[in-house]
Formats: C-alpha cells, sequence, structure tokens
C-alpha cells in the first residue's frame, strides 16, 4: 500500500474505477467566462466514461468544445474519520450518437434538476487519481 506525504492511502487506478463505479452524486470543474466553476452533478459511469446529464448552459459549453475538465466524487464518514477521494481528468463532448443514447437510456443516468435536461455528456477517464483516509486513532488524554 503506498502512502503519501500527508499519510494518505494512493489509490491504484482499479480502486478509483471502482469507487467512481459506486457513486452517483460528483462534481464537474470547467472553465466558464475563463474563471473556474464547479457543478454538483449526478452522473452514471461504465469505467471508460463518466456520464452526466444536463441543459443548456456551462457544462454543456464545455461539452461542445471538447474541453479538459476534472470531475471530483467522494464518499466521508464523520463518525469514523475516514473517507476517500477520487479525482478525473479528461475531455467532454455531447453524445450525440443515437446507438449510444439509446445505450444509455436502459443506464441509471438520473437527473440533477426537474427543468429539461435534454442532452448527456461523456467525460473520458483519461487521467485518474484518488486518496484514501482510513480511520484515525482516537487521542488519548
Amino acid at each position: 500500500m503506498e502512502i503519501d506525504r500527508n499519510g494518505l492511502e494512493v489509490l491504484d487506478r482499479a480502486e478509483c474505477i471502482r469507487l467512481l463505479c459506486q457513486g452517483r452524486l460528483g462534481r464537474v470543474a470547467v472553465s466558464a467566462g475563463a474563471l473556474p466553476t464547479i457543478l454538483p452533478v449526478n452522473y452514471w459511469t461504465d469505467g471508460r466514461s463518466i456520464y452526466v446529464r444536463t441543459g443548456i448552459g456551462s457544462k454543456l459549453d464545455a461539452a461542445l468544445h471538447d474541453a479538459v475538465v476534472a470531475f471530483e466524487v467522494d464518499d466521508f464518514d464523520k463518525l469514523e474519520h475516514a473517507g476517500w477521494s477520487v479525482v478525473v481528468t479528461g475531455i467532454a463532448r455531447e453524445v450525440t450518437a443515437a446507438a449510444e443514447l439509446s445505450r444509455l437510456r436502459h443506464e441509471p443516468l438520473a437527473r440533477w434538476a426537474p427543468s429539461a435536461d435534454g442532452h448527456v455528456i461523456a467525460i473520458s477517464i483519461e487521467l485518474v487519481s484518488g486518496r484514501r483516509l482510513r480511520e484515525m486513532p482516537t487521542p488519548v488524554g
């Protein structure tokens, strides 16, 4: 097990993908008007790409320009002081192929907002990294 300089367990790619596949709520970081913005999203992944439903706006704008984006998902247990975080960097694109859209209709790709969100974005999983914080020992005294 590799430990980083902060004492966190470094997760390998396979474990990062496994954790990514368990989540449903993440955050996508895009550039909007030359400034970074982070947006919460529901997502689904097949382990090769991350899929997000969206409407018109900054996520779709980034996808239409094949922008490099970051995606993060995590989990934390406040009582156990343990958790993990996975960060993906990849290229966003709008899904337009009929076959791919048809396949995605059968996957648990939930909607985040109640309004119309008729577009699907795919984020390639190019770079992936993750860290895990194991339960911290309780201080004595």
